[in-house]
């Protein structure tokens, strides 16, 4: 009696797809180019961004001349720029590293918690800006983020920038107020120190004493928060007040 021969069991497996192709994955690959004139911050930040696959510290600067000359060598696609370096001033390093490579994207690394200096390195064109005490948190994700052409700031700046911004808003108002207490007398006295006349020479020009010029000029300064020549003049000039600063 035969026995009938079954066919051959055939087993379908799910196919796994792998980003393991050739020898090559699907990783981005970044070249990054660090600035800072302290060798234990470049070998931080250089252990932190080598952790990921693809990325590549293709070279560092100790100064900002050194800067700008490696990034138009190298062309990196980030370079994370201190602000704080000898011999160039990192702001200054920031614009000419964009204006010699605009291909790479400048990440700020500073210490300096300042919205002024935040809108500055801006300003200059620089894609995002971290503290150095956020290094280890922050720096991967920054990276990746202006890398895409996207602006980063971590919650700890926009903070300082929001800060900032409400606190000018404050001052604006104040210096408003204050300018609605001065009298036409005392703005006109204004108008004439910005335009660096003498307590002496205003005096002649209104017909009134030395000493009552000392006096509205003394009351102008406390009433505007001023402290120095210099304030009354950049006031005057931000106020319409005056258009020429005095000599």
């Amino acid at each position: 009696m035969s026995v009938p021969v079954k066919s051959p069991l055939t087993l379908r497996l799910p196919i796994r797809r792998s980003n393991h192709i050739h020898g090559r994955t699907n990783v981005k690959k970044l070249r990054i180019l660090i600035a800072d004139d302290h060798e234990l911050i470049r070998r931080g930040a250089r252990v932190v961004l080598h952790s990921q696959p693809g990325w590549e510290v293709v070279g560092e600067a100790g100064d900002g001349w050194e800067a700008v000359e490696k990034a138009i060598d190298l062309k990196p696609d980030v370079a994370v720029v201190d602000l704080s370096m000898p011999e160039l001033e990192g702001i200054e390093a920031v614009r000419k590293i964009r204006e010699a490579a605009p291909s790479s994207k400048v990440l700020v690394l500073t210490m300096h918690e300042s919205d002024r200096m935040v809108q500055r390195a801006l300003d200059a064109g620089a894609h995002g800006y971290i503290l150095k005490s956020d290094l280890t948190q922050c720096l991967v994700k920054a990276v990746k983020v202006v890398s895409s052409g996207k602006p980063f700031l971590t919650p700890k700046v926009s903070k300082i920038m929001l800060e900032g911004s409400l606190n000018a808003e404050r001052e604006r108002q104040q210096m408003q107020r204050a300018r609605a207490r001065t009298t036409p007398r005392e703005t006109e006295i204004t108008r004439l120190l910005a335009e660096g006349k003498t307590n002496k020479e205003i005096a002649v020009l209104l017909g009134i004493a030395v000493r009552t010029v000392e006096s509205h000029r003394a009351t102008i300064m406390l009433k505007l928060g001023l402290h120095s020549l210099t304030e009354l003049i950049h006031y005057a000039i931000r106020h319409g007040i005056t258009t020429v600063q005095g000599t």
